[in-house]
């Protein structure tokens, strides 16, 4: 806290039995937790090459093709090193010529930025919006990948993933779903390749990638492998094809994340699958948003109801209140990463809606904004 943020003491009463709303890494179960522990001798630390790491892949792979009904014929593929790394994987291995983007946020323009920067695509067309709008797909002759974002985790802003009328039949759709998976419904139909890393609605940590992947989106991976084009081993997405469906990964993962996503999967359907996590994550936006429409001084970034996130809420501040400061007196009182978006530059706070959080701390967390913004008055 700043020598200028007041320091404001929040009754015991008002605060959430678990303060963390961070959009990632999220808020991680107790219970995934606690099941972690209680394997840890016979997994943590054991080779990923045997079965005891790799039964844990396999009820992964075949959880998320339950959760998202994937068809018989698609592969879930996974691989080391989060979202960042397989926007690399990606340009490298599953755009031939050209891609279209949506840039309407940070992250969706980031995959459109390292396109622009290979020297052996042709420039990506890009559609971009405003901040807390999305723009739409459009179908182009000659684009052979399209590229939008399911959730855009710095605004706050939701589109649903389709494929854009037009396009070219051998063209496939990707889609990055790293704040949206396990949290918004999708129709696999739409999409061929829908990837995502676990730290999000998955509530586990980060340095992994998971990438449902249609046979059109596996016959592009095996296609440009075949082809002149160079591909790092790490980044050769027929590598990380081959080895999940052995129910391993290329290199050595990160055994905790992969059992907690699994236990994370296997609780959504244990309890009705996307029904359950989708319908958390609208009880939770209908606490954050229904207050916000009530304050004198908070309101939702995202005018659209059509557009506007159920699983990231940004919450805009009137000016004669310092988001920053309200973020800050939350944090010590052990109420952790509100904070807004950085590069955003509103004065607005950012809080995560996932499945894993309880809507009772979201509404604990609303009546400690108003004790603070009265304190601050």
């Amino acid at each position: 806290m700043s020598q200028t943020t007041p320091e404001i003491q929040i009754p015991t009463e008002k605060l959430p039995d678990d303060g963390r709303f961070a959009s990632g890494p999220s808020k991680v179960r107790p219970q995934a937790v606690q099941a972690l522990a209680a394997i840890a001798d016979d997994y943590l630390g054991t080779s990923h090459r045997k079965d005891t790491v790799k039964d844990i892949v396999g009820r992964l792979r075949d959880g998320l093709s339950t959760l998202f009904e994937l068809p018989d014929d698609w592969e879930v593929v996974l691989g080391n090193g989060g979202t960042t790394l397989f926007w690399d994987a990606a340009t490298i291995g599953l755009i031939k010529e050209q891609s279209q983007h949506l840039s309407f946020g940070e992250f969706s323009s980031k995959f459109a930025a390292g396109v622009a920067a290979a020297p052996f695509l042709a420039d990506p067309m890009v559609i971009e919006s405003a901040t807390g709008d999305h723009p739409e797909p459009v179908g182009t002759p000659g684009i052979d990948l399209y590229a939008l974002t399911h959730n855009e985790t710095s605004t706050g802003v939701s589109m649903a993933p389709v494929r854009p009328s037009g396009a070219d039949d051998d063209s496939i759709v990707a889609v990055d779903a790293t704040s949206a998976a396990g949290a918004l419904a999708w129709d696999p139909s739409h999409v061929d390749c829908y990837y995502f890393a676990p730290q999000k609605a998955f509530a586990s940590d980060g340095g992994l990638w998971l990438a449902p992947c249609s046979p059109k989106a596996m016959d592009r991976i095996r296609e440009i492998e075949a082809g002149p084009r160079w591909i790092p081993p790490g980044l050769d997405l027929k590598i990380a094809l081959d080895n999940s469906v052995k129910n391993q990964t290329y290199n050595t993962p990160a055994l905790a994340t992969i059992f907690l996503t699994m236990h994370q999967v296997e609780w959504f359907n244990e309890n009705g699958g996307m029904s359950f996590s989708t319908g958390r994550c609208k009880a939770n936006a209908d606490v954050i948003y229904g207050w916000a429409e009530k304050s004198s001084f908070a309101s939702a970034f995202v005018t659209d109801l059509g557009k506007r996130s159920q699983v990231v809420a940004t919450i805009d501040f009137d000016d004669s209140v310092s988001a920053d400061d309200i973020a800050s007196i939350l944090r010590a009182n052990g109420i952790r990463d509100t904070e807004g978006y950085r590069k955003l530059g509103r004065n607005q706070l950012r809080i995560a809606l996932f499945p894993a959080i309880e809507s009772s701390d979201l509404e604990a967390l609303t009546t400690c904004l108003d004790y603070v913004v009265e304190q601050l008055g």
